[in-house]
């Protein structure tokens, strides 16, 4: 069965352009030297006058196979073998007006076989790179798309998981059934200002500067001009769907405390911490505290029926993190979070 494959394909599989000088110039001499031969085997039954005839493929294949340079040298020893050999007087070097035509012309059609294959190596190698570029950006590319589609389908499910427990307190008290759908539009707009801050490439990839633009968000929608939120930041996970809902634990927890912490006030403060565990490699901490009323004597989270404490330990629970609460020294309220990284 025959083969489809161009001829030179097949000669390039044995290409020198990627050896060392040796082998490449090595070529060179060979090529010479079996045109040599050659000419010299079928002397006695060509008519004369074709001098050059077995060494033009001498010169087109060295150049091929290994590059300009080598071509450039099969074609000066090649020519000077033909100029010595069959080329009257023979065995001489002898230069008249006719031989130095002949060699004039010699040098033209080497020059151009060398020059039009160097242009054609060339052109190859580039498409060679533009095929490579073009195979990286579609990896990429496809990498991306699957990305996507795994970031939308976890947030739809993490949409679903919130409008369920919704769904769970609008059965509760039918009577707040508006409430229930404000406070969900609510956070699902909460949500759309998180993946703008973390997925936007002008605002860089500093999760703190992320969580101090998502504190002055949460204040001016709360209308709560006199608390101050301070941020520390000094590490982050890696992953974009951990970041994403650590952001999102962040805001229910702010949120919590713009709500609740501050009754009476007109001004308190609300820290956000998150750095390294020292003794622990590969572990964060969280921690979120006010300086607000704290918690009421008795308070058991487990009988709590907050959304917004049960949107945070769902989220905690997608960090595989192990949270607590409590009193923040002597007043507020403490939510610490220690999760991996």
């Amino acid at each position: 069965m025959g083969s489809d494959r161009p001829v030179w394909q097949w000669i390039a599989r044995f290409s020198l352009l990627r050896r060392g000088p040796i082998a490449r110039y090595g070529m060179a001499v060979l090529a010479t030297a079996a045109a040599l031969l050659l000419r010299l085997a079928v002397d006695g039954t060509m008519a004369s006058g074709f001098p050059f005839l077995t060494f033009f493929p001498a010169v087109i294949l060295t150049a091929f196979m290994a590059g300009r340079g080598p071509g450039v040298a099969a074609g000066v020893l090649s020519g000077g073998a033909a100029w010595y050999f069959f080329i009257p007087p023979y065995e001489s070097f002898a230069l008249d007006a006719s031989v130095a035509l002949a060699l004039a012309f010699y040098a033209v059609v080497v020059t151009v076989d060398v020059a039009l294959i160097h242009g054609m190596q060339t052109t190859l190698a580039r498409l060679q790179e533009e095929r490579g570029r073009t195979a990286s950006l579609l990896d990429a590319q496809t990498t991306m798309f699957h990305e996507l589609q795994h970031r939308v389908a976890n947030n739809m499910q993490f949409v679903s998981a919130l409008l369920d427990l919704q769904r769970r307190s609008v059965e509760r008290s039918p009577e707040g059934a508006v409430a229930a759908l404000e406070e969900a539009g609510r956070r699902l707009h909460t949500m759309a200002q998180v993946h703008r801050r973390l997925h936007d490439p002008r605002s860089g990839d500093d999760f703190g500067s992320h969580v101090e633009g998502l504190c002055q968000d949460l204040l001016a929608a709360a209308g709560a001009p006199g608390i101050v939120c301070r941020v520390a930041v000094q590490a982050a996970p890696q992953s974009p769907e951990r970041l994403l809902a650590l952001a999102l634990l962040i805001v229910e927890a702010l949120t919590n405390s713009l709500k609740h912490a501050f009754a009476g006030r007109d001004g308190g403060i609300v820290t956000v911490e998150l750095h390294a565990l020292p003794d622990r490699t590969g572990q964060l901490r969280l921690l979120v505290a006010d300086d607000g009323i704290g918690l009421p004597e008795g308070f058991d989270v487990q009988h709590l029926s907050s959304l917004g404490w049960k949107i945070i330990q769902s989220l905690a629970a997608q960090l595989s993190g192990q949270l607590s609460y409590g009193r923040a020294d002597d007043t507020g309220t403490r939510i610490e979070l220690r999760f991996p990284a």
